[in-house]
């Protein structure tokens, strides 16, 4: 006799779905407020450590995770940057973030982050369930929202409170929000990037206006460095050999003052798509969404992962107000409060583009971007604006204004 799949329900106040950065990181907040959650992630635990993403935490974000007990990898093998540099003309002008606002940034790929996450998460013996399928969100116009899905051939359904869908930009949670509107701007190039086994040789960044296109120097650990090129919005990935990269980016790295870059064999290519893109509300009744499933920025400003953090820092609060409080009011909060900080990056993300990449061949906009290269590295007011939103705002600081 064999038996069917089964039906299982579990009550629990909070569903997370997507084991990325917003959706372990905010576990793990409301695991320090005495709140349970369960995680979904439709991918294999294999696969969501492996993918590569973003590498750039902002001060606030390296804090956070100290404050939760989860940094001892990441102080360990991240690399703090107190400053990045400027390059155009032919020469690199340094942005010091130390001096100038107090505090560094720290280069630390997300999927270490990810991995650190995963395993806190798992020694706690909290549940992630990963590699599921057919995932539903069902009754979130009410306080007991449903979230089903399929796991080794048995059908689930999460009984909760909150439903928190951290599932990224092609997820499922934001269909759920009705009578949103979107804000988007696609650039018209993208990125070409690089992870290749070659040790760094310099300790930040170099980003680097060139006639010929963008380009970006950094790192991942002392053996990997990772580089990128601006590309058409179009380009195959295939046509660029590995000579052709090294010698683009020679041509566009400064490399007359004395810096050279070792190069060695790659280990991972890929182009990325440059787009700016907010969704709101972030939250239709039971249901609230973070990071990027709500919006995405550029790469340019370095905020993308940060700014899912800064989202699940809001949301953790806020929940902790409608689990432990009933105060369910809390949640008419959570789109205005979490939007102030994203549109204050999204301009500070299309502001870093709009001066560092090649958009066209008008000579005006080529001077126009000279002369905002040439006032960021010599006043002391423009550089600090710059290293305060790189370096990031403080969560929950009134730096990002006001209520509209």
């Amino acid at each position: 006799m064999t038996c069917g799949p089964m039906s299982v329900v579990t009550d629990t106040p909070v569903a997370i779905i997507g084991a990325g950065p917003a959706g372990l990181t905010l576990a793990h907040l409301l695991k320090a407020l005495g709140i349970d959650s369960v995680v979904i992630e439709r991918r294999d635990r294999t696969y969501v450590e492996q993918r590569v993403r973003a590498g750039v935490l902002e001060h606030p974000s390296v804090e956070l995770f100290r404050e939760l007990g989860l940094a001892d990898r990441l102080d360990a093998d991240g690399l703090s940057h107190r400053g990045i540099e400027l390059a155009f003309e032919g020469r690199r002008h340094r942005i010091d973030f130390l001096d100038l606002v107090g505090h560094s940034i720290t280069v630390y790929g997300q999927q270490e982050i990810v991995k650190d996450l995963i395993a806190a998460r798992l020694a706690a013996g909290d549940p992630i369930v990963f590699d599921v399928d057919g995932v539903s969100i069902d009754d979130i116009d009410t306080d007991s929202p449903v979230v089903s899905y399929t796991h080794e051939g048995d059908r689930h359904q999460l009984r909760c409170r909150i439903v928190a869908g951290c599932d990224g930009f092609h997820g499922l949670s934001r269909d759920h929000i009705d009578d949103g509107q979107v804000f988007n701007r696609d650039y018209p190039f993208a990125w070409l990037g690089i992870l290749a086994q070659a040790a760094p040789t310099l300790d930040e960044l170099i980003y680097a206006n060139h006639e010929r296109g963008f380009a970006l120097y950094s790192m991942r650990s002392p053996t990997i460095t990772r580089m990128y090129l601006q590309v058409p919005a179009d380009e195959c990935i295939e046509t660029w050999s590995d000579d052709r990269i090294w010698s683009e980016l020679e041509l566009r790295l400064p490399t007359g003052d004395g810096f050279s870059f070792n190069t060695g064999p790659i280990l991972e290519r890929g182009i990325t798509a440059m787009r700016s893109f907010v969704s709101t509300p972030m939250r239709r009744g039971s249901l609230a969404i973070a990071g990027d499933a709500a919006h995405i920025v550029p790469p340019t400003g370095a905020k993308g992962m940060n700014l899912a953090i800064a989202d699940v820092a809001v949301l953790a609060e806020i929940i902790d107000d409608v689990v432990t409080r009933s105060e369910a009011e809390r949640l008419d909060d959570y789109t205005d409060t979490c939007l102030r900080r994203v549109w204050r990056c999204q301009h500070f993300s299309w502001w870093m583009t709009s001066m560092l990449h090649r958009f066209d061949d008008d000579p005006f906009h080529r001077q126009l971007q000279l002369s905002e290269l040439r006032l960021v590295t010599s006043s002391p007011a423009a550089a600090i604006n710059l290293a305060q939103n790189y370096v990031g705002i403080a969560l929950g600081n009134s730096f990002v204004g006001p209520s509209p």
